[in-house]
């Protein structure tokens, strides 16, 4: 179990959730609820009871409109991070961060940041299979290349299992991965291609663009939001039977590193 207040914190990223969905309405964004969100608001009407995060996907189109009008865009104390914005960030996904917490996920991982929201680009994919999984595999490629480039290769030790992080942190710089990376999700057009793929998540997420169809009202705790148009598609693909609610050894939260919903992050840098 967490070793945090898990309701404290669901409750925080709600506002973050519902001031997001305002700007998304003034902008004209098109958002939807993705994964575990859209699961809890159809299973749940709300939060996952076990879950503390909350994940959101735009069309690459309205993802890149959003990086770059951010920073006019979000409200203080809000911030949009990705490795567009920060060359320290991890992965090919964004994060909206509120600056005024201090979030670290993993003490092994040198990103430090504010409680955050998932923001996942959904981009255009190629409609054969087997480019399909290529593209799927080499975008997990990447981000697992990410992820050792920031890890302490000593994590578990000096022994054998340093040797591939510190190859890896040898051979790669992040900046040149992230590039690639965003080549090759920018390779098909998102308005064009009638299938789709979201970055770093699992083969699933490559279904049918008419899948997300028009953003649909769905309720979510005590707010109306945006989900797929078809929402029992989308989690039967995702999850298989998503109504059967898990067993207790299968509900898995984030057990974060260190969390502070009162601490600005950047305070707590600067005194470390």
């Amino acid at each position: 179990m967490p070793n945090y207040d898990m309701h404290a914190l669901q409750q925080h990223i709600l506002r973050m959730l519902r001031d997001f969905h305002l700007v998304c309405r003034e902008h004209n964004l098109h958002y939807y609820l993705v994964y575990g969100t859209l699961l809890g608001a159809v299973r749940h009407k709300g939060f996952i009871p076990w879950d503390d995060d909350i994940d959101i996907a735009l069309p690459r189109p309205e993802y890149d409109l959003l990086i770059r009008h951010a920073k006019e865009w979000l409200p203080a104390p809000y911030e949009f991070v990705c490795h567009e914005t920060d060359p320290r960030f991890l992965g090919g996904i964004g994060k909206i961060q509120d600056a005024s917490t201090t979030l670290i996920e993993r003490a092994h991982v040198d990103y430090l940041g504010g409680v955050y929201i998932d923001i996942f680009p959904i981009d255009g994919a190629s409609a054969n299979r087997l480019s399909q999984r290529w593209e799927h595999f080499r975008g997990n490629c990447y981000n697992k290349i990410l992820y050792l480039l920031h890890r302490d290769p000593y994590k578990h030790g000096h022994g054998p299992s340093s040797w591939i992080p510190l190859l890896v942190q040898r051979l790669f710089r992040a900046d040149s991965v992230q590039r690639s990376m965003s080549r090759m999700y920018h390779r098909h057009s998102f308005t064009s291609s009638t299938y789709t793929i979201v970055p770093c998540t699992r083969l699933s997420s490559v279904m049918p663009k008419a899948v997300y169809g028009t953003p649909t009202p769905v309720t979510f705790e005590d707010c109306e939001l945006m989900g797929v148009e078809h929402a029992d598609d989308y989690l039967t693909r995702v999850y298989g039977d998503y109504m059967q609610v898990p067993d207790e050894q299968h509900r898995i939260s984030h057990n974060f590193h260190y969390l502070n919903l009162d601490q600005p992050y950047r305070d707590y840098s600067s005194k470390q």
